[in-house]
């Protein structure tokens, strides 16, 4: 029986070139010609500021919680229902995380609870673009806008997505974004940090190079360079852009194959009435970086992930609730009800989805879901 995992690298073919002529030109170090390539890339698809590879999309939102000048005593929002890297960054500063419950008919966060989280010592909102699909962002921002918040959007999952005809990642005033391998576009681990606030450009040059001054001395700006400010190693070495690379020249034929599938499993799990189906809100686009379905309840999601496999179907959970880890116990900010993230939990469960998942996979896939929900009723 022919397995299907539920994550498969994709090579272009370029990448093994590409990561040569590094090793060639005997420049492994970040900040060469493929990291600027890679940058200048989004600088102009994005319309950014600024944008700044980094080792991993969990070092980009620690440079943001740096760059927001996050300390003790402050507050951050962030949803429950995300990876620990969304909340671990403001915590590693000192913060609180304050959780807001998803949306009822979305992973995403709740805006319409957003207000009633803020105090006086709330310094920045972080709304998370679950699986590529925007947060309603014009309700984030008014928000924060009356309270004079900083709003750092998790990205991670969102390269080429929009809201209302905005790249997400431009629309905060700080973002992040992953190109872990499980992402539609990957260099094994690597991330990239945008800074759409021309106060901040200075000092992530500064964070970036581990709290020195030695951008502004390869520019010529000064004559020798320091230790200015924080910071830490975060620039990632010259062959992993190189294979990054390699990835974004193929950007839009990787886009399209994913939403073909992406497309395909909507059609097929449509007639199935037991399940739940991603909902696309009208002010968002869908990059196709994730398909899922939510079950019923847990037990169900648990019998159908076992089906699946003994079917050789790799299918899985997502996120746990981070309100209610073991580390939001030991810091007691477990207290809260949230049921959303809590069903998300419980009762979401995602499919495969990659370049190289053909049309026979996914009708498979989908015949198997319909054949466990027809054996229980």
């Amino acid at each position: 029986m022919k397995t299907i995992p539920f994550n498969k690298i994709w090579l272009t073919g370029k990448e093994c070139q590409y990561i040569a002529q590094t090793l060639h030109a005997g420049k492994t170090c970040g900040n060469g010609e493929f990291t600027r390539r890679c940058e200048v890339f989004f600088e102009e698809k994005l319309g950014a500021e600024r944008c700044l590879l980094t080792t991993s999309c969990t070092d980009a939102l620690e440079m943001c919680a740096m760059l927001a000048d996050i300390g003790p005593g402050d507050e951050v929002i962030v949803p429950s229902y995300t990876f620990v890297s969304t909340a671990l960054a403001f915590v590693r500063q000192g913060a609180k995380v304050i959780f807001v419950d998803s949306r009822t008919d979305s992973p995403c966060l709740d805006e319409q609870q957003l207000e009633s989280l803020i105090t006086s010592r709330t310094r920045a909102i972080v709304p998370v673009h679950y699986a590529g699909v925007a947060c309603d962002m014009d309700v984030v921002l008014k928000i924060a806008e009356r309270h004079h918040l900083l709003v750092i959007e998790d990205a991670a999952q969102a390269v080429d997505s929009f809201y209302k005809g905005r790249p997400l990642g431009t629309i905060g005033h700080l973002s992040a974004f992953s190109f872990h391998e499980t992402k539609n576009i990957q260099c094994g681990e690597g991330g990239m940090l945008v800074i759409n606030d021309s106060r901040f450009v200075k000092r992530a040059d500064i964070l970036l190079e581990k709290g020195t001054n030695r951008t502004e001395f390869f520019r010529g700006e000064v004559n020798k360079y320091g230790w200015v400010d924080i910071g830490s190693s975060f620039l990632p070495a010259e062959y992993v852009a190189a294979f990054l690379w390699a990835q974004l020249e193929e950007l839009d034929g990787i886009q399209t194959k994913r939403k073909s599938i992406w497309n395909a499993y909507y059609k097929l799990l449509q007639g199935i009435p037991e399940l739940v189906l991603p909902i696309l809100p009208d002010y968002a686009t869908n990059n196709a970086h994730a398909f899922y379905v939510i079950c019923a309840t847990p037990s169900e999601r648990t019998a159908l992930i076992a089906y699946l496999k003994d079917n050789g179907i790799h299918s899985v959970f997502h996120y746990l609730s981070l309100h209610k880890s073991v580390y939001a116990e030991k810091r007691h900010w477990n207290t809260v009800c949230l049921p959303q993230a809590d069903r998300y939990s419980d009762c979401l469960l995602r499919l495969p989805l990659f370049y190289e998942l053909t049309v026979e996979e996914v009708d498979y896939i989908c015949r198997v879901i319909k054949t466990f929900y027809e054996s229980r009723r």
